[in-house]
């Protein structure tokens, strides 16, 4: 019998899916398949669709994967693995899941192809690492942790569209990506009861709004220990393949995308905000504030840890620029989340949806064979990357939350005029 959404989403955030590994074999007996409701027309007019708007779908996946780092499981994980603790492990471990899904988009997927032999890779290291979390009893690689990733690939696509310059051209549009996704994810390993992706995209689309609501919102308004180092070594570390990333801003845009309190950018949020913070007061004195935690839903999983209120006072959303958690911005931050405005209001645009796609994939093509930029900060060698080789090792510790969370010293002036381009 087919489940609810509701249905779904409690599957999906109980302790069984949990304890659930990603894959139950050995390594070497582990074997991937097309599931039998493949449909090879419909998966390839999700490829098409992604090539049609890859700038747009591409960026909400780097708010995706900052949001993945704030589930406390799938972070120890990572902080565990000690492969992306440093800007250039983190370089090397991100640019290659990078290269990873664009090969997922550019290749057909059928036995042999770079498209298949990637999925493959991928889906051995989550059961080598999981085994690996497990022994050293620092969690797993479920299949809840699994499909709470997927979210983090196409969740603020199907979302927030609108965010990211992204229209249904084509009657289908949205059903064939959510048909892609859903593939990947069972050639990943996700379990047909645990992938996000359902049946249509109706669905999808209800069950990831859930999620949001459930994991993704209040792990990031509390976020986990460690989070903060994890997601900016990966911003910092990934500046050489986009210059445009800036941890400062890429972190308030996930916020915002993620409905956090406090964190928005257009008259309607702020006006939503002061009207969610008026509730709350209940007739007592403005002045009070309203801790942002009741703003949100209780988090459905496990590990966020214990912290003061953080609270949130009316007068302090009178305008957008008087927003605290704006102000905390660093001018080059302020400027890059402005440069976003600019770009995706030329994406919405034909000839700018072409022209950001072609720069789009240029930059691919150099990141791939000739990145340059990373040539002068890693060296050449150390420059490109092997998506079937594993990323090197890195014994760098974590920085905790607390480190990024106290008063920045002022970054020297050509730091300054750098983080501007």
């Amino acid at each position: 019998m087919d489940l609810t959404v509701d249905q779904f989403i409690d599957g999906l955030l109980s302790k069984e899916a949990y304890e659930t590994p990603s894959d139950t074999v050995k390594e070497d007996d582990l074997e991937m398949n097309l599931p039998e409701w493949f449909d090879e027309n419909l998966y390839n007019r999700g490829r098409s669709f992604f090539w049609r708007f890859c700038f747009g779908l591409s960026g909400s996946m780097t708010s995706g994967l900052i949001s993945v780092f704030s589930v406390p499981t799938i972070l120890a994980v990572l902080v565990g693995s000690r492969r992306s603790s440093s800007k250039y492990t983190a370089f090397k471990r991100y640019l290659s899941t990078f290269l990873h899904v664009m090969s997922w988009f550019r290749y057909d997927l059928k036995p042999g192809t770079v498209s298949w032999r990637s999925l493959y890779e991928v889906r051995r290291r989550h059961l080598k690492s999981g085994r690996a979390a497990r022994l050293k009893n620092k969690g797993t690689v479920s299949q809840r942790d699994l499909a709470l990733t997927q979210f983090g690939f196409l969740g603020y696509a199907v979302l927030k569209p609108d965010r990211i310059g992204v229209n249904q051209q084509e009657a289908d549009d949205w059903e064939a990506y959510n048909h892609l996704w859903r593939v990947i994810g069972h050639m990943l390993g996700i379990e047909d009861r645990y992938n996000i992706c359902r049946k249509n995209i109706e669905e999808t689309r209800e069950v990831c709004r859930l999620i949001l609501e459930r994991v993704y919102t209040p792990c990031l308004e509390n976020v986990p220990e460690y989070f903060e180092h994890m997601a900016r070594v990966m911003m910092d570390g990934m500046w050489t393949v986009n210059g445009t990333m800036e941890s400062g801003s890429q972190m308030y845009l996930t916020k915002n995308l993620a409905n956090v309190p406090g964190y928005i950018l257009t008259e309607a949020e702020r006006i939503d905000l002061q009207r969610r913070i008026k509730e709350k007061l209940n007739g007592k004195h403005p002045d009070i504030g309203v801790d942002a935690s009741l703003l949100v839903e209780k988090a459905r999983v496990e590990g966020l840890p214990e912290r003061p209120p953080r609270l949130l006072y009316l007068k302090d959303y009178d305008t957008l620029d008087n927003a605290p958690e704006y102000k905390k911005l660093s001018l080059a931050a302020k400027y890059k989340l402005a440069l976003f405005s600019i770009f995706i209001a030329f994406y919405n645009t034909n000839i700018g949806r072409v022209l950001i796609n072609s720069y789009f994939v240029l930059s691919i093509n150099l990141t791939e064979y000739f990145p340059y930029v990373a040539f002068f900060v890693y060296g050449i060698k150390n420059s490109y990357v092997n998506i079937f080789k594993e990323s090197p090792l890195d014994d760098t510790p974590a920085k905790p939350n607390s480190e990024y969370n106290k008063p920045q010293q002022p970054i020297p002036w050509y730091k300054a005029i750098l983080a501007f381009w």
